[in-house]
């Protein structure tokens, strides 16, 4: 279908903005990142809101606990915000995760991850799994049912997300319920040749998302490495069921296509929805376009659904 009109209108909007280009002024776009977020919607005041934090290998990192109304147990997603493992803010997140929380009854625990180019791989991914480690940890004391905790995250989030479910699977110390996948950045060579579909016009461009491939990567050596770059793992099965959201009008659209296939194909119970129409970071665009508020009702829906089958 051609692009929505609310989609159309957003990137209008955009375009006069004169927000700074993430490839030439990161400490502009930092600066911005760090406001509150206007764009998504109002938050769901029945839900509460505590900013703690937590010890990764190599620093203290801040995190929002959302914690629903009721008495529990709850169930959990641990979340990793996109941003190109650059920029961005767990604050800019909490209408949608707000929404996410009551409508899943779960505790949500976004992670503020160190950011690149500062801190290049593995720190990012480290900061994550701390994440995982100290949710399992700290479950009874959250007032979760650890049998119940998720991972999820959008962009680079996603690809954070993705690498924390593989690393899970490969050490067996922690089982996680479900993977949430949001528009994932999960290989750098779905932005490296010429020709990707939706490469300028739409929002996020091959131009960026490539330059911050280049800002996590140390190097080629990381190409090879899974919980780098999901897309380069061996073995998919005995992965967490998936949820993936890709959007029609984005870049990565064929990398999170692809990525649903590969799950589905080792036996993961996969739920792809291609949103048509869409593009890149209409999750977090609730204020201006629809879909992404009615897209948290889809995303709970999914959640329940997993959640409510037996193991």
């Amino acid at each position: 279908m051609p692009l929505h009109p609310q989609a159309r209108a957003f990137l209008e909007m955009e375009a006069q903005s004169n927000a700074p280009d993430i490839t030439v002024d990161l400490h502009g776009v930092r600066a911005l990142s760090h406001t509150d977020n206007d764009l998504a919607g109002p938050l769901d005041p029945s839900v509460g809101i505590e900013h703690r934090y937590i010890t990764s290998p190599t620093a203290d990192l801040p995190i929002n606990i959302y914690t629903p109304n009721g008495p529990g147990p709850f169930n959990a997603l641990i979340y990793f915000h996109g941003g190109g493992w650059v920029a961005f803010h767990i604050d800019r997140y909490s209408a949608q995760l707000t929404t996410l929380a009551a409508k899943t009854q779960s505790v949500v625990i976004a992670v503020n991850y160190q950011k690149a180019p500062e801190h290049k791989f593995p720190i990012p991914f480290d900061d994550c799994f701390s994440a995982i480690e100290w949710t399992f940890a700290n479950a009874a004391h959250l007032n979760i049912d650890s049998t119940k905790i998720g991972v999820g995250g959008d962009s680079a989030g996603g690809n954070l997300a993705s690498a924390v479910a593989l690393k899970t699977r490969d050490t067996g110390e922690y089982k996680l319920a479900y993977q949430l996948l949001i528009y994932p950045a999960n290989g750098p060579e779905y932005v490296s040749h010429p020709g990707v579909p939706c490469a300028e016009g739409f929002g996020s461009t091959q131009k960026g998302i490539k330059w911050a491939w280049e800002q996590y990567l140390n190097g080629d050596e990381d190409l090879a490495n899974s919980y780098a770059v999901p897309h380069a793992a061996n073995n998919f099965a005995q992965l967490p069921p998936a949820i993936i959201l890709t959007a029609e009008f984005d870049v990565l659209r064929q990398d999170g296509i692809d990525y649903a296939r590969k799950l589905e194909e080792a036996g993961v119970t996969t739920s792809h929805n291609d949103v048509q129409g869409m593009i890149h970071g209409f999750f977090n665009y609730g204020k201006y376009i629809d879909e992404g508020i009615s897209i948290r009702d889809y995303m709970s829906k999914e959640i329940l659904k997993i959640l409510s089958t037996p193991a």
